[in-house]
């Protein structure tokens, strides 16, 4: 059997629907439904209709299939495609799909609800951090009924306690209430019914999808939109107590979009506060949270910096003397021009490595470029190479200490021992590509809480891109290991390429720039606080001598003298003995060294940035390598 009726039918929720396709459903199987506008006569040509195709009930239910006719189709494409879907036992095509599980009666069959493309994004809204519904999170408050407003509670604006009523039409897309103008309707409502600082105000009759790709129309009111009342063509939604900042505009963004118009179903176009209450919507995590904060007061400042300008260009005519004009603007523009200029440096990546990448690479990346600029190809060739293994050195041995920490065995760790215990040759290149390898693929890893520093370890070497300028690097330091050098006619060519592959590697590692190597200089305990004030020195940038700074921490476990990483929330992860931090006996500079080779004896120490080596013989060295299983 085959029936044509209003899409509405198969799609709703309501009770009159639910109690049509259980009664159906007692003695039909529903094989397909297919939707398509246009259909029925006497309808406005935007109409959705459902036909539906019913086989007498089986004990072996076969496989529900809902299809889509687009909007202007292409007939040929969507004939195929439904000729396609007849023909499968499951998955997705491009305008219909398999339902995964058999629905119940009262669950609507609108397309978007059992979307496998639809649920896997549903599902992966908690990759944000954790997935709420709406109701979780806010109330409803009441509307004002506009008959009952026109029958009692009707005035001018120019009353005493009249209020604005508001529309729909007034919420605009761009997230601003439109300022009352001659067609405002002024009320003196109750204090139950208006409208609070906060408050979303969403738009309740929406097109649909297919017509307009937006999302709900959302606005939160301002005091300045006050005093204010919702009508009835507005739904109203009031951020219960405890509800963040943050929260509330991440869960705005979120609203603005297709998804959720297509994970609130049918029911977005008329969105009633029992829709929107039901829609599951991200919750940010604290990393998130942070970051959308840190980007809101960049917004902010650049909109104030925005306000001086214009400040300063209006007041051009404004002072008493064409001097005072011109000195004042050169004066109030040299600040504003030197911010833009700053600002535009960081999108400059060796702006960026000099200025707040770790020591050790800022240091070798700055050499790098001073060498290039003087125009000495041989050396600019080897310190770029030099600058590749130093970052490949530096980000495994954050992972090596990381890995440590959480509990990881990692495999690449097994010959990087090996080759400590022969006490002749320490790792070099491929060893630490080895690490970085591993962290990019390891399992265990990926359990990892979202703001774990490893996670963004982790995607180094994921890109194929970075991964195959990796392995082009690696490839021309063994050639040079081997004395398989460059020609010097083609030394230009291969500087330009090496130089190329460097800075793709460099791009890949830019969240280095967010994880703060620091020196901890001073430690001091205060058992009844239960925190630890703490001096340290940032070793961001190209030079070693900073400033000593001050923080808390509620670790009772830190270590003077010690290198740690601070991650974006201050926690701090210790990185001995795998980076250890002192002034070179060589060059006397304070350097950033690595266990090179452990010979009888001793343990050999080189540096990050100069490449100097020493014979470190302090007992406790040997020790904490064994600890953490590099001996």
């Amino acid at each position: 059997m085959a029936v044509l009726v209003p899409a509405h039918a198969w799609e709703s929720d309501a009770p009159w629907a639910a109690d049509l396709r259980a009664a159906l459903a007692g003695h039909w199987d529903t094989l397909v439904v297919l939707y398509g506008n246009g259909v029925l006569s006497h309808f406005h040509p935007s109409a959705a209709a459902a036909a539906v195709f019913l086989s007498p009930r089986d004990e072996a239910r076969p496989p529900l299939k809902i299809f889509r006719v687009p909007p202007r189709p292409d007939a040929t494409a969507v004939e195929k495609d439904f000729e396609r879907l007849l023909a499968r036992g499951g998955g997705r095509l491009t305008y219909g799909y398999v339902v995964r599980g058999t629905p119940e009666p009262h669950e609507g069959l609108d397309f978007d609800r059992f979307d496998p493309d639809i649920l896997d994004r549903r599902a992966d809204l908690a990759g944000f951090g954790s997935v709420d519904t709406l109701m979780d999170r806010f109330l409803a408050p009441p509307v004002v009924n506009e008959t009952e407003a026109r029958k009692n509670w009707t005035c001018s604006a120019a009353d005493p306690g009249a209020v604005r009523l508001l529309g729909g039409r007034e919420i605009g897309r761009d997230g601003l209430i439109a300022s009352p103008s001659e067609e405002t309707r002024w009320a003196q409502v109750p204090a139950d019914f208006q409208l609070a600082v906060g408050d979303l105000v969403i738009r309740r009759m929406n097109p649909t999808l297919s017509v307009v790709p937006h999302g709900f129309v959302v606005a939160e009111v301002t005091a300045g939109d006050l005093p204010a009342a919702a009508t009835s063509v507005v739904t109203v939604l009031r951020p219960a107590k405890g509800l963040e900042p943050q929260q509330v505009r991440f869960i705005t963004m979120f609203l603005r979009t297709p998804l959720a118009r297509k994970l609130a179903g049918p029911g977005s176009i008329n969105a009633t506060a029992r829709v929107l209450l039901s829609l599951p919507i991200p919750q940010p995590d604290e990393a998130l949270s942070k970051a959308l904060d840190d980007l809101a007061a960049a917004k902010q400042q650049f909109k104030d910096w925005e306000t001086e300008a214009e400040s300063v260009l209006e007041s051009v005519f404004l002072e008493k003397t064409a001097a005072l004009a011109r000195s004042r603007v050169i004066k109030s523009g040299r600040a504003l021009r030197l911010r833009v200029e700053a600002a535009s440096l960081l999108d400059e990546l060796g702006h960026t490595v000099r200025t707040r990448f770790p020591y050790p690479i800022a240091h070798r990346w700055r050499e790098t470029e001073a060498l290039m600029s003087a125009g000495d190809p041989q050396a600019s060739y080897g310190a770029v190479l030099d600058t590749a293994e130093i970052l490949l050195c530096y980000t495994a041995q954050l992972a090596l200490a990381l890995a440590r920490a959480a509990g990881v065995d990692l495999g690449a760790v097994v010959s990087i021992k090996d080759k400590l215990a022969t006490g002749r040759s320490g790792p070099g290149f491929g060893d630490w590509a080895a690490v970085l390898l591993e962290v990019a693929t390891s399992k265990k890893l990926r359990q990892l809480p979202a703001e774990h520093p490893l996670n963004d370890i982790r995607t180094v070497l994921a890109n194929k891109a970075v991964a195959d300028a990796r392995q082009r690097l690696s490839d021309r330091r063994n050639d040079q290991a081997h004395l398989r050098r460059v020609d010097p006619i083609d030394l230009p060519r291969a500087l330009q390429e090496a130089f190329a592959d460097l800075t793709a590697l460099v791009e890949g590692a830019r969240f280095l720039a967010d994880w703060s190597l620091v020196h901890i200089t001073d430690v001091r305990w205060d058992a009844l606080a239960k925190t630890a004030d703490i001096e340290f020195q940032e070793l961001m940038g190209d030079h070693p001598v900073v400033p000593t700074r001050a923080m808390t921490s509620p670790d009772n476990d830190l270590e003077t003298g010690s290198l740690y990483l601070r991650d974006p929330e201050h926690g701090l992860h210790l990185l001995r003995p795998f980076l250890i931090g002192q002034n070179c006996p060589t060059c006397r500079s304070w350097s950033t060294f690595h266990v090179d080779r452990v010979p009888k004896g001793g343990v050999v120490l080189k540096s990050l940035e100069h490449g100097h080596v020493f014979e470190d013989t302090q007992p406790g060295t040997l020790s904490a390598l064994r600890h953490v299983g590099l001996l």
